[in-house]
């Protein structure tokens, strides 16, 4: 006995769905690595023996939501910006992260253009998000936890 389906989006998900799942995927990497919901307004610092640190700044807690910065204490040779360097808005309520924009070195990625088409605007958003979910990845396998971050009140790597 066969079933066959009447549409694809049966089986795949969309791609706001995908999205959605993607920001979903950010939140849990980011409580999980360094629990900022639980952190006061500040700068920290995560250093571990890859001699790239970390920083992490909880710039404010609003009621349903947390505006972070997260970047290495590195500046790009072009721009003297952190980069890679990301701004993010946890939601506690519905368990998602996005970033509202990033810099990968010279490139800026900003969600401000109001005047983009609404693909060019979801790609970016796509981009960003993968971005964001790579990096994480990567710095918990380097050992960066909440273990490791640690108050920074002078901003040593601003």
């Amino acid at each position: 006995m066969h079933a066959v389906l009447e549409k694809r989006c049966d089986v795949l998900p969309g791609r706001f769905a995908y999205l959605m799942g993607l920001y979903a995927e950010n939140y849990h990497r980011l409580v999980r690595l360094f629990a900022p919901h639980a952190l006061k307004p500040g700068s920290y610092l995560s250093s571990v023996d890859d001699g790239l640190d970390v920083r992490l700044e909880v710039i404010e807690h609003h009621r349903y939501t947390v505006e972070l910065h997260l970047t290495y204490c590195m500046a790009d040779r072009e721009t003297g910006s952190p980069a890679p360097s990301a701004w993010l808005r946890l939601y506690r309520d519905a368990h998602v992260a996005e970033v509202t924009h990033c810099q990968t070195g010279r490139r800026q990625l900003r969600d401000a253009d109001v005047l983009a088409a609404s693909r060019a605007v979801f790609e970016r958003r796509m981009r960003m998000a993968s971005f964001l979910n790579r990096w994480l990845e990567y710095l918990a396998e380097q050992g960066h936890s909440r273990g490791t971050l640690m108050p920074d009140p002078a901003g040593a790597c601003a």
